[in-house]
């Protein structure tokens, strides 16, 4: 999903978003159906995956959670972050990046349109969410090492 979709998404949901100088530690930030996105990332693949969480946030958190010192706001920022992982990668694109020969972490990410950060992030998320390894159809997607197994009757 690019980012353009993503702000058609967030503005069918009368989310408005805006690009504005952030401080370099921040690239988004929400709240109240009101989205910032750091104008200096470079990106529009970048920005997709900040606004995905930033949208994860809408979606899935309320209040104030920005003290992270606080256990019930790192568990929302997790569920935003997940939000945005499933939102931007699923495992049927897994799949179908093997079926075009895609074979590594770099080409992964550039075939789905994602920082190499961001799918990192989402992999880890599919091996807490599934274990070492997960069967879609006839193919079994391996977290670590990452890979794709096709099985043959």
């Amino acid at each position: 999903m690019t980012y353009e979709q993503l702000l058609k998404e967030a503005a069918q949901q009368d989310v408005d978003t805006y690009e504005m100088p952030l401080t370099a530690r921040n690239k988004g930030f929400y709240s109240d159906k009101v989205i910032w996105i750091n104008k200096h990332i470079s990106t529009n693949i970048e920005k997709a995956c900040i606004l995905a969480e930033e949208l994860g946030h809408y979606y899935t958190t309320s209040g104030d959670i920005t003290n992270q010192n606080v256990l019930c706001n790192r568990k929302q920022e997790k569920r935003a972050r997940n939000w945005g992982y499933n939102r931007l990668i699923s495992l049927d694109m897994i799949v179908d990046a093997h079926k075009h020969g895609i074979r590594n972490r770099y080409e992964l990410a550039n075939y789905i349109g994602v920082t190499e950060d961001f799918l990192d992030s989402t992999l880890l998320h599919f091996q807490e969410k599934y274990g070492s390894s997960v069967t879609v159809g006839k193919y079994t997607i391996c977290f670590e090492p990452l890979g794709v197994l096709e099985w043959f009757e």
